[in-house]
């Protein structure tokens, strides 16, 4: 065997599409090899014994560079090499991610009397994520929930809340979010593009996104964590109703923060419980 290498990502994901190049000291390209599916280059063709430069490249990644001793036998161990996003950001491997509602949570929060805040969150919803396997920025998010979930702990506030002074669950029982697009805001940060759908009315909303890493799960799946908030203002959805209460003060704020917790699972599906 000549040229051994494993191409990994930061967490440790295999890069399939990643390319070793091997060039002598005079700069004189002598192999080029693809990874295979698991990341791994195996090249049988022995190279003649001396130093080397081993360049490994891939779509969206920054490249990576590195000198090699090929022994006298004409074998050159690289080991791992870690890639990094291009820019220094991450995301997950590519491909489809369900997900996992039992394990994220849809929540947003409005002022009270301008003094406090109320908490709510959605109960039922689901979401699907794509990860683009060369430009990230054209992946996509999905995301359907029904109004009628909305849980604040006080069931007369969210029959009201249900009620056609907000969300109208009866005419609009569903809210979506379909993202338009992904720009890179940070070292594992970036902002979704995107419109939220709620009560008839289609705005632009940006999703404020951390990607939190990722991990195995006792299912024998593989879960990634993503971190996200967004400024929502209700007159922009026609939800207008107020209260004025003493002083001219509003008893709910015309602002709602929507912070969201997400557990995906890869695949196109959640793990039969």
């Amino acid at each position: 065997m000549g040229l051994t290498a494993r191409i990994r990502t930061r967490d440790g994901w295999a890069v399939s599409h990643a390319v070793v190049t091997v060039t002598d000291m005079t700069g004189t390209q002598v192999l080029r090899v693809e990874a295979d599916e698991e990341g791994t280059v195996r090249d049988p063709n022995p190279l003649a014994p001396g130093a080397y430069t081993v360049i490994v490249t891939a779509v969206g990644y920054a490249p990576a560079a590195s000198s090699a001793i090929v022994t006298a036998g004409g074998r050159a161990e690289i080991g791992k090499v870690t890639l990094a996003r291009q820019g220094g950001t991450e995301l997950p491997p590519p491909g489809p991610w369900t997900v996992d509602p039992a394990h994220s949570t849809v929540a947003a929060v409005a002022q009270h009397l301008g003094i406090s805040s109320v908490r709510g969150r959605f109960t039922d919803f689901t979401a699907a994520i794509e990860i683009a396997p060369d430009d990230v920025t054209k992946s996509r998010v999905q995301a359907v929930i029904r109004a009628a979930s909305i849980d604040t702990g006080n069931g007369m506030r969210d029959t009201h809340l249900r009620s056609a002074d907000f969300l109208d669950v009866e005419r609009f029982p569903e809210l979506t979010y379909t993202s338009t697009g992904l720009t890179v805001a940070g070292s594992d940060r970036w902002t979704v593009h995107g419109e939220l759908a709620m009560r008839g009315v289609v705005r632009p909303v940006d999703l404020h996104l951390a990607y939190l890493g990722t991990g195995a799960d006792p299912w024998g799946g593989t879960r990634a964590a993503f971190r996200a908030t967004a400024e929502l203002h209700r007159e922009d959805f026609a939800m207008n109703y107020n209260q004025v209460v003493q002083a001219g003060i509003a008893a709910i704020g015309t602002t709602l923060k929507v912070e969201l917790e997400i557990q995906a699972v890869q695949g196109e599906s959640l793990p039969q419980a």
